[in-house]
């Protein structure tokens, strides 16, 4: 049974770190992309990084690149993003989900679809 699990949300102050995990299971990351994605309420969905099986592989959307830093433990099966200067904006549920393919797209999105998600993490910025 595939499944994601989201951890490491919180309240945290502008110019603050979180660090997420998404702890995968069911399968192992080699098959598949890792996406992660925000959905503030009233927005839409915004996918902002991804990272591959392949070498070097990791991308970001251009609202978060240069804070946000994805990586992958794969003797864990588990992603994570690295979340600096964070900024009231960034304020939104955290989701990760598996691209049924092991691609990225240069925006931190996969062009492969998405399969499964987790059930989110909340993180906001205010002071």
């Amino acid at each position: 049974q595939v499944e994601l699990v989201e951890s490491g949300g919180g309240l945290v102050q502008p110019g603050g770190s979180l660090r997420l995990s998404c702890a995968a299971s069911g399968f192992t990351l080699d098959c598949c992309a890792i996406v992660w994605f925000r959905q503030a309420p009233g927005k839409e969905r915004e996918d902002i990084s991804c990272v591959s099986r392949v070498v070097g592989s990791t991308s970001y959307a251009d609202s978060v690149k240069g804070r946000f830093t994805i990586s992958r433990d794969n003797a864990k099966n588990t992603v994570y993003l690295q979340m600096n200067s964070l900024k009231p904006e960034d304020t939104a549920v955290y989701y990760c989900a598996r691209a049924r393919l092991p691609l990225c797209g240069p925006k931190g999105d996969s062009p492969a679809s998405l399969d499964y998600r987790g059930q989110g993490t909340q993180v906001t910025v205010s002071s």
